[in-house]
């Protein structure tokens, strides 16, 4: 137990594990943004087509 105590104080006293946190916090709200402009562009194409298909007819 004594063992297991000193490994977390050493874990928590590296830099290692918050580096990796920001690092996926980064990479999650990079997945959004991403998402976000994907749905956007996505929705933009779905009405230029729709213009374009209702003109053709």
């Amino acid at each position: 137990m004594r063992n297991l105590a000193k490994q977390l104080v050493s874990f928590l006293k590296k830099e290692d594990g918050p580096t990796a946190v920001e690092y996926a916090v980064m990479l999650a709200l990079i997945v959004v943004v991403c998402i976000a402009a994907i749905s956007a562009v996505g929705s933009n194409a779905n009405a230029t087509f729709s213009k374009i298909g209702s003109s053709l007819n």
